[in-house]
């Protein structure tokens, strides 16, 4: 397939798991990736596969919380490659709580990476993406449709017990979005995003596995809520990254090129 042929796309968060199926399956479709990982192995790791298929990509590493990463990852797609033609913010993590115990780092850190560091990457592009626009359209010509993606969740949407910091900051980037697609439209600029359901992931896995951030936090679920969550999933599985990486081409794709400001539920059926 080549649905994103001639396209270069950065994909924050694409060591693992969601980004890294949308970072192969963009490979796969013709796209140039700027693959972004806070962990560089992963990153790498992301990157070997996308060439041993074929695929041209770079790497660009570093937190995108940090404020100086969203203008080195823009750049590292235009050094290398010399346009950007599709952003993807997938970047983030959990850090649970119930509301009358977190404290104020723990909810802002959550803003941090699904609000603020989206908002950063979509500021540094936007001279590339606004003024090759603006010189399309004052030569007579329609610009390319360009797309911005960001992840959202169903805690985002509908609310979650648990995670006020990670439904806040996953509702403001629906937010955001809408606000994008109605400033940048006249760029031809199409911005939409897809709130996941329950995704096999770092995140979602058994709590007692262990796992953590760089940082020391803990990831995962406690068993018993993943067992549960199964139950009020009409298609009676978990999904998995490729499941979710799917919606994401679509949304990047000339396939959505009349879609700007939604938000696609990646569910599985459950209700929201």
């Amino acid at each position: 397939m080549s649905l994103l042929a001639g396209k270069t796309a950065i994909v924050t968060g694409s060591g693992r798991s969601i980004g890294k199926a949308v970072a192969k399956l963009f490979a796969e479709n013709g796209a140039r990736v700027v693959v972004n990982d806070l962990d560089a192995a992963p990153a790498e790791e992301t990157a070997e596969e996308i060439r041993a298929g074929g695929g041209e990509v770079v790497v660009c590493t570093g937190s995108v919380t940090d404020p100086e990463v969203p203008d080195r990852v823009v750049q590292a797609a235009l050094d290398s490659f010399g346009s950007i033609d599709v952003i993807v913010n997938n970047a983030g993590y959990t850090w649970d709580g119930v509301i009358h115990k977190m404290s104020d780092d723990q909810f802002d850190a959550m803003l941090d990476v699904h609000l603020k560091a989206p908002f950063r990457i979509v500021r540094a592009a936007a001279p590339f993406l606004r003024e090759s626009a603006k010189a399309d359209i004052a030569a007579g010509r329609t610009p390319p449709c360009r797309k911005i993606v960001n992840v959202s969740s169903t805690s985002g949407v509908a609310g979650n017990a648990g995670q006020i910091n990670y439904a806040a900051g996953k509702m403001g980037i629906v937010g955001m979005t809408k606000t994008i697609a109605k400033e940048w439209g006249r760029f031809n600029i199409c911005c939409n995003a897809v709130a996941y359901g329950f995704i096999e992931s770092r995140l979602t896995q058994a709590k007692e596995k262990g796992d953590t951030t760089s940082t020391g936090i803990a990831l995962g679920i406690p068993r018993a809520q993943r067992e549960a969550a199964i139950r009020h999933i009409p298609l009676h599985r978990y999904g998995t990254p490729e499941d979710a990486a799917g919606p994401v081409l679509f949304l990047a794709s000339p396939l959505s090129d009349y879609v700007t400001g939604s938000v696609v539920l990646v569910t599985g059926g459950s209700v929201v």
